[in-house]
Parts: C-alpha cells; sequence; structure tokens
C-alpha cells in the first residue's frame, strides 16, 4: 500500500472467529502496476467455482512461491517477463521465450481427455 493510504481494505465484515475478511487489494494494485509499467493491467478475482475445489498443500505452496517469484520480479524491475515452474524449479521467463513459439498438444491426449472424461 502506498504511504498514507489508510483505506480500510477490510470493510467486508467479520468471518466465523470474528476475524476481518481481507479482500480487494488486486483492485488497488491494478491502477499502480498500470502507472508504474504504463501497460494495461486488470484485477481479476475468481470465484469459488472456477478456482475448482479445495487446494491441496502442494497447490498452497506452489501459490506462494509463484507469488514470491513474481513480487521480486517486480521489486528487481525485471519487465516483460513471468514465472514459471520448470520441474520443481520456480523460474523467470522471458515473454518472448514464453510465447516465441507455439507447442500443441497431440491428439492422443485429447483421445485419453475424451475417455476419461467423456
Amino acid at each position: 500500500m502506498p504511504e498514507g493510504d489508510d483505506k480500510p481494505w477490510a470493510e467486508r465484515g467479520l468471518d466465523a472467529s470474528g476475524r476481518p475478511r481481507l479482500g480487494g487489494i488486486g483492485e488497488h494494485l491494478a491502477p499502480e502496476l498500470e502507472r508504474l509499467t504504463g501497460l494495461e493491467t486488470r484485477a481479476t478475482t475468481l470465484g469459488h467455482i472456477q478456482r475448482g475445489g479445495v487446494p491441496s498443500a502442494y497447490d498452497r505452496v506452489l501459490a506462494t512461491r509463484l507469488g514470491m517469484a513474481a513480487v521480486d520480479s517486480v521489486s528487481d524491475k525485471r519487465w516483460g517477463t513471468m514465472v514459471a515452474l520448470r520441474g520443481t524449479d520456480v523460474v523467470s521467463v522471458g515473454f518472448q521465450e514464453a510465447v516465441g513459439n507455439l507447442k500443441f498438444v497431440p491428439q492422443y491426449r485429447y483421445d485419453e481427455a475424451a475417455v476419461l472424461f467423456g
């Protein structure tokens, strides 16, 4: 949060344990990122249906690692990069490397999915 910004980002009441329900930080960060980078930036808040179920411990740790790496990239002003998982390592990848060549899913993978999911 910018210095001097005292907006209450926890105006969503309390949860069952009496803790503040936090949220909305993405709506604050998007315009800041756009201002700093000069690139159009949008905040997206996923709903429960889009999340696809209860995250496993692996999901939570991976999300934390990816988020930390993304914040490090911004702090280090490594624009034009994204974070990715290579094996078990979280790495920074340039956009050109990430999208420079199309990768196709082989037809047999679609066929497998059709058998499994109909």
